[in-house]
């Protein structure tokens, strides 16, 4: 957590009225309590930074406690993942702990509970025990076995804890009240039968506490200050202080539940249970498949714990529950990796181009910058010779005025080398255009629009490209009541692709990230070897999702709902892209984080719409108009990175902008 922070949010806050009431700020103590029944995702991000955030930002102990309370579903291999993922992430806890280290103590609690007449075993049905529960609206009814003697209970739970009995033939209840307006509070089970192998306790017990009898007195035995939960838990509280109630020491410090909306996230699945079945049904190639949401999946498509932790921070703490558009988490792996990544040219989908008038054996190695964001970055040198590779798409033998890249007849600058014209084609028996020839001129000075990037044929590396799109088509694809979320599944999610590098990348290791210019970010994979270089793509350049649902909703207009009185608004033209873009900017500057986010990935999305000739006027913006020319700035840059020629009244406009106040502008001007 950043202590730059303008506000406290709501978690904070408590936390300050308990320090100045009188909580020594050495008691502070947190917790991280995942189930190691799978592996992390997205949404698990947001409950890590807040508890580990807050052991930063108070300089007070985390500890990583892993509730391993059902040995049906954990597995060792979930302990290790969950540590691996935390540790990558930045954090580091002060005890790793686990629930079942505190099975004898939570017995011996629970004989205490018998004894004292608050706890006894039920030997119904699940199906009878559900049916005399009650409902919201009406009180449940005693178990005929809620008044067996202490003494048979006892007898009973140790031949439980023997392993005498079948599971499901006996539970432990809590004996607190049947009629009790929260459910919760119906008498909830504490102890049921399990028998299967625990994966640190072998077949030492057959009785597993349930969560809620386990969490508030794990808490309670490691000092726990705060225990912060998901929303859903908020119901749970009345339980969790009741059961603490039972077995506190008022000389000891009492643990606090509190809850925290959790992080929801369009076009994602956040259940463990959804993501272990596509797992187990092959629909991806494993938990860390680059597709998945999980933390495992995410870093092997070559997001970053910066990006992670950016976002998890932009999001903030809310008390209310929320869904996150997944482009917001895309923007902040962009943000970081165009700081960090270095620059490399490869062509994705080649058609081959021919330079007539250059040497037929000459090669000519030419200076790259690697990084135009990071001076210390340096150059690279990139082979230069007459044929090359360029994007198919990067060609057309007619275009408009507004195609910026190269046609027969135009001119286009080849990125870090020379300008080409277009002469002529070579198209084969089904009329497919193989080659385009052109001719080159060293005068590298001439204006034009156009920068295509390129790869020398002669010393072009092969490699495998896993271009990955989002797993689900549907914004909420576990939301539909009458469907399967399979039937959401993108079938298109996963493209190979056999592309072709620049020779540089000959020794990229796995991990590695970069930048394929005016392509988007790329890491290399796991399965990437010397001999098979492997490139995941994190993200485009550009949110490409953002600008297909801004065209069918009319830009950024809202929603209308199909209303008689709305439907003049719906027939209403589109706005043009440039008026949406200042009137974006107007209160950009005022705009609290997470919404100038979006707004500023709207921009850039909106940039990709917009002219030179209707930007250029927006040079002479006042300079008070601070929100307008950062709108200015972002749109530049996107033409700037499409191959727009920087002039001087370009460079003008930015030099005004670094000199400005306004921290915002001048950050976007230095990039």
């Amino acid at each position: 957590m950043s202590e730059e922070r303008k506000s406290l949010n709501f978690i904070e806050q408590i936390i300050e009225e308990d320090l100045a009431n009188g909580m020594a700020k050495d008691d502070l103590r947190f917790r991280f309590p995942p189930e190691p029944n799978g592996y992390l995702h997205i949404g698990h991000t947001k409950a890590i930074g807040i508890s580990f955030g807050l052991g930063e930002y108070y300089n007070a102990p985390v500890n990583l406690r892993f509730d391993d309370t059902n040995p049906a579903k954990e597995e060792q291999e979930y302990v290790d993942a969950i540590k691996r993922d935390i540790a990558w992430l930045g954090y580091n806890w002060d005890k790793e702990l686990y629930s079942s280290d505190y099975f004898q103590q939570l017995y011996d609690w629970a004989i205490k509970l018998i004894k004292e007449g608050k706890a006894y075993v039920d030997s119904q049905t699940s199906e009878a025990m559900a049916e005399q529960k009650g409902t919201p609206t009406e009180p449940g009814v005693d178990s005929p076995y809620r008044n067996r003697s202490v003494e048979e209970n006892l007898e009973l739970f140790d031949r439980m804890k023997k392993g005498e009995f079948a599971e499901g033939e006996h539970i432990l209840r809590a004996k607190i009240d049947m009629t009790h307006p929260n459910m919760l509070m119906r008498d909830p089970i504490m102890y049921r039968l399990v028998k299967a192998e625990h994966h640190r306790t072998g077949a030492d017990w057959c009785i597993y506490p349930m969560y809620d009898w386990t969490h508030g007195e794990s808490d309670y035995i490691e000092q726990i200050s705060h225990s912060l939960c998901s929303l859903e838990f908020k119901p749970h509280r009345e339980l969790y202080d009741w059961f603490l109630d039972q077995v506190v020491d008022p000389e000891l410090l009492r643990p606090k539940q509190r809850e925290f909306a959790r992080l929801n996230l369009s076009y994602t699945i956040m259940s463990k249970r959804k993501l272990l079945k596509l797992v187990e049904d092959g629909v991806v190639s494993g938990w860390d498949d680059p597709r998945m949401p999980t933390i495992s999946g995410l870093r092997r498509r070559g997001y970053t714990p910066n990006a992670l932790r950016k976002f998890v921070e932009t999001v903030g703490v809310a008390k209310r529950e929320n869904v996150i558009e997944v482009s917001l988490l895309e923007f902040c792996i962009r943000e970081d990796l165009n700081k960090t990544a270095p620059r490399v040219m490869a062509v994705l989908d080649p058609i081959k181009l021919v330079i007539t008038n250059y040497p037929e054996d000459k090669v000519e190695w030419l200076d790259a910058e690697n990084n135009p964001e990071d001076e210390s970055a340096g150059y690279r040198k990139v082979p230069f010779s007459r044929e090359l590779f360029i994007e198919k798409e990067d060609f057309r033998e007619e275009a408009g005025n507004k195609f910026f890249r190269l046609k027969l007849g135009g001119e286009v600058r080849l990125k870090n080398a020379y300008i080409i014209k277009a002469e002529s084609v070579v198209k084969d028996a089904n009329d497919e255009i193989t080659e385009v020839h052109c001719t080159y001129s060293e005068d590298t000075s001439k204006k034009v629009k156009g920068t295509l990037h390129w790869v020398s044929i002669r010393h072009a590396i092969n490699a495998e490209v896993r271009e990955y799109d989002r797993l689900f088509m549907d914004e909420a694809p576990d939301s539909h009541p009458d469907k399967d979320f399979m039937e959401f599944i993108n079938p298109d999610s996963l493209k190979v692709i056999e592309a072709f590098v620049e020779p540089s990348l000959a020794e990229a290791k796995v991990g590695d990230r970069y930048q394929f210019q005016r392509l988007g970010y790329f890491n290399v994979d796991d399965d990437s070897t010397s001999d098979h270089l492997v490139f995941n793509k994190t993200v485009g350049l550009r949110d490409t999702w953002a600008k297909v649902t801004s065209t069918e909703r009319g830009r950024s207009e809202p929603k209308q709902n199909n209303t008689q009185s709305q439907k003049p608004q719906n027939n209403q033209p589109k706005r043009k892209a440039i008026d949406v873009i200042k009137q974006l900017g107007k209160k950009y500057t005022n705009l609290p984080e997470e919404k100038r986010l979006r707004v500023r990935a709207e921009i850039l999305q909106l940039a990709e719409e917009v002219s030179y000739e209707e930007l250029e006027p927006l040079f002479n913006t006042a300079v008070k108009k601070v929100g307008t020319r950062i709108a200015v700035l972002l749109t530049l840059k996107v033409m700037l990175n499409n191959g727009l020629k920087q002039t001087s009244e370009i460079d003008d406009f930015i030099e005004k902008a670094l000199n400005d106040k306004n921290d915002l502008l001048v950050n976007e001007a230095k990039s």
